[in-house]
Formats: structure tokens, C-alpha cells, sequence
């Protein structure tokens, strides 16, 4: 086997187990055409990713999307799928991925070295914010999503001084962005209807408090993991001449296959939980109902029988079998697969081409790895960058 091209050492993939019963009584899924038919089943709910929160909400108030499933589900991701189409994101979003991203390499171009989780999360904030509509914003936006999603979380409760002040900084970023952001986009767009996704949730009967959920979900899908995936793809190219030459020459195409490759490799998320509905058969073991699986997407994404041999090795434009997708799992799949794959990879793509292609762009300083355990993700803090 290759050397380990990893940047973020997640350990092997259990050998020979692709669906395995934990000793706490969960459920893991190891191999990639297991995890595949799993995500795609309809007999499983949402679990992590917040959702003991959401599940204290009021009956009254609707959740984000990413917590429904069955047919509402189904539903609002058919009524929403035009904002993403491959077409829409060309022609709709490319324009606004390029302005955002030329202001931000001007940065580059007055000298000195720029912090480049700073540059990734301001493209993904302008981007995602077009696609929603929050777009009637007071000043200081990436700031308040900054606070919102700090690098380190604390758990919010009642019975301690650090509990009290954590459920005091949930609510103050929680009101920060609905009076700055959410609400000056809602009342623009209820007097006048536009084409984005906080019109359309208006359309539907959402209040506002329903909007600001959305928004917030959209945010920690489309601006966090976009911020990291930069970074993280950066760090590749300046590590690596010979790939960071060939996508410099490259035209979009080969571009984004380089891309596709990073982010196999290298998931966001390791791993993505689901709560079964019913007994359900996955790879000749039955998973019974109520139980808790996690599917190891650092694992999927590296397993020989799709992604051939070398799975390790950062080699774009591998051959996958069974249908597998350039990405692996990263942008998972079935009902809750991300819709927003293609305007991750594009906004991505536009931005690090831009900035490859300036003379004597260098990394000063590599990132920092942090991780987030709930989700198995990372967080790469303290790359610079500079040029000239």
C-alpha cells in the first residue's frame, strides 16, 4: 500500500468488517457499498448533528430540513432541488463565487500574510448567503457567524456557572443573527418575492423564527465545511508540486477532479449517524430497530473494492467501481445527501485557482488540527499564506 497521503490521521479502517456491533450498542458501517445502501434507505431517521436540541423544540415550530425525514422531507428537498442543479450553480452563483473571490485574493496582492481559514470562510459566507437570501445583512455577518460557531464548544445546562454561560452565548447568537440577518432579509423578501431559499420557505408558511433555523443549517453545511475544505485542499497543493502544478495548468474539468480526490481523502465529516425505523438487513446483518449506526465515512471513502487500489494515495481520477462517486461518501447520500455539492466544489475551485495562480503565492505557516468528536470533523486554524 501507499504511503499514508493524509493530512488528518483518522487510523486504519477495521480490515474485513464492513458492518460491525459496537460495546456500547451502537451500530458502525465500515465499508463504502454498505454505507451507501444504508444512507439510502427510507426505514432510518436523523440522529447527531444537534438534533437532542431540535427534538426540545416546540411542536409548533417546523424543523430545518436536515432534521425531517419520510415524505415532508422528500417534499421540501423536491421543491428546493432548482437552487442546486449543476445548471443553476453555473449560471446563478458563478458570478457572485468570482467576485467574492477576486476581493479576497486583493488581499493577498497588498502583501503580508493572511490567515486562509479567514479568506475560505468570507467566499463561503458570500456565496451561501446568495443562495439563501440573506443578503440584506447589517455589516460584520462572517463575525457573528464566527461567534456562532466557535472553534471549541461548551455544553449548555443549568446546573453549572460554564453550563449557564454557554445556553447565554446560544441565545445571543442565536439573536445577533436573526435581528442582523434574518429578519432585514425577511421583511425585504415579503414585500417583495426573490429567487432564493428564504422567499421560498415565506411561500410555504414559515415564520420567521422557522427561517432563522434554516439559515442556520444552511450555514454550518454550506460556510463551515466549505471554510475547512479549503484550507484543507490548499494545504495539499502547497505540500505537493507536482499536483499543485498540474492544477494550475488544468482547464475546470481536471480542476475539479483533483478537487474530488482532496475531498475523498479527506471528508469533512468522518462519519454520519442514523437511528433505524424498523430491523433493517445491511451486508447480510440484521441492524433491529431503534439502534444507532454510524457510518464511517473515513472509512467508506477507502475501501479497495470502489476506490481500487492505493486508497491512501491522493490519485484524482481513479477509476471507481460499483458506481461509486469521485467523492466517496463525503457529501453522503440518499435523502440527505448535501445539496449544496456543487457549489462547495465550484467555489472552491474558482477561489484556490485564483489564488495558485498568483506569483510567489507560499504557505508561511501549516494549520493546526483540531477536531470535533460528534462528528469525527476537523478544523484547520493558523495556515498563512502570502504572495510576491
Amino acid at each position: 500500500m501507499a504511503a499514508d497521503g493524509r493530512k488528518v490521521d483518522r487510523g486504519p479502517a477495521p480490515a474485513g468488517c464492513p458492518v460491525q456491533h459496537n460495546p456500547d450498542g451502537t451500530w458502525q458501517i465500515n465499508g463504502y457499498v454498505a454505507g451507501r445502501a444504508f444512507l439510502r434507505d427510507h426505514d432510518t431517521v436523523q440522529a447527531g448533528l444537534g438534533i437532542e436540541t431540535v427534538e426540545g423544540f416546540p411542536e409548533k415550530i417546523r424543523r430545518p430540513v436536515l432534521y425531517r425525514d419520510g415524505p415532508e422531507h422528500r417534499e421540501h428537498r423536491k421543491q428546493t432541488a432548482r437552487f442546486f442543479t449543476p445548471r443553476r450553480v453555473d449560471e446563478a452563483y458563478r458570478t457572485v463565487m468570482e467576485r467574492v473571490a477576486d476581493e479576497q485574493i486583493a488581499l493577498l496582492r497588498k502583501g503580508g500574510a493572511v490567515h486562509l481559514a479567514d479568506m475560505s470562510f468570507q467566499v463561503a459566507v458570500d456565496v451561501t448567503s446568495a443562495v439563501i437570501g440573506l443578503t440584506n445583512s447589517k455589516p460584520g455577518i462572517k463575525q457573528r457567524l464566527d461567534y456562532f460557531f466557535p472553534e471549541k464548544f461548551g455544553t449548555p445546562g443549568f446546573t453549572s456557572l460554564h453550563g449557564l454561560y454557554w445556553v447565554w452565548r446560544q441565545l445571543r447568537g442565536w439573536s445577533q443573527i436573526y435581528f442582523a440577518d434574518v429578519r432585514p432579509a425577511v421583511r425585504a423578501r415579503r414585500a417583495q418575492r426573490r429567487d432564493d431559499l428564504i422567499s421560498h420557505l415565506i411561500d410555504e408558511g414559515c415564520s420567521a423564527a422557522e427561517i432563522l433555523g434554516e439559515c442556520l443549517t444552511f450555514a454550518a453545511a454550506g460556510m463551515v465545511t466549505t471554510r475547512e475544505f479549503i484550507v484543507m485542499a490548499a494545504w495539499h497543493m502547497f505540500t505537493n508540486d507536482e499536483v499543485r502544478a498540474t492544477y494550475v495548468a488544468a482547464d475546470e474539468p481536471e480542476r475539479l477532479s483533483i478537487l474530488h480526490e482532496v475531498l475523498r481523502l479527506e471528508p469533512v465529516l468522518g462519519h454520519l449517524k442514523r437511528r433505524t425505523t424498523k430491523d433493517i438487513q445491511v451486508d447480510s446483518v440484521t441492524v433491529p430497530s431503534g439502534s444507532v449506526v454510524r457510518i464511517q465515512i473515513d472509512h467508506a471513502n477507502l475501501d479497495t473494492e470502489v476506490v481500487g487500489e492505493e486508497p491512501l494515495a491522493l490519485r484524482p481520477g481513479r477509476s471507481m467501481a460499483h458506481g461509486g462517486s469521485p467523492t466517496g461518501l463525503s457529501f453522503g447520500d440518499g435523502p440527505h445527501k448535501c445539496p449544496g455539492s456543487h457549489i462547495a466544489i465550484m467555489e472552491a475551485d474558482i477561489f484556490l485557482h485564483r489564488m495558485f495562480s498568483l506569483d510567489g503565492i507560499r504557505m508561511v505557516q501549516p494549520p493546526r488540527i483540531t477536531f470535533k468528536e460528534d462528528i469525527a470533523g476537523y478544523e484547520l486554524r493558523g495556515m498563512q499564506v502570502a504572495a510576491g
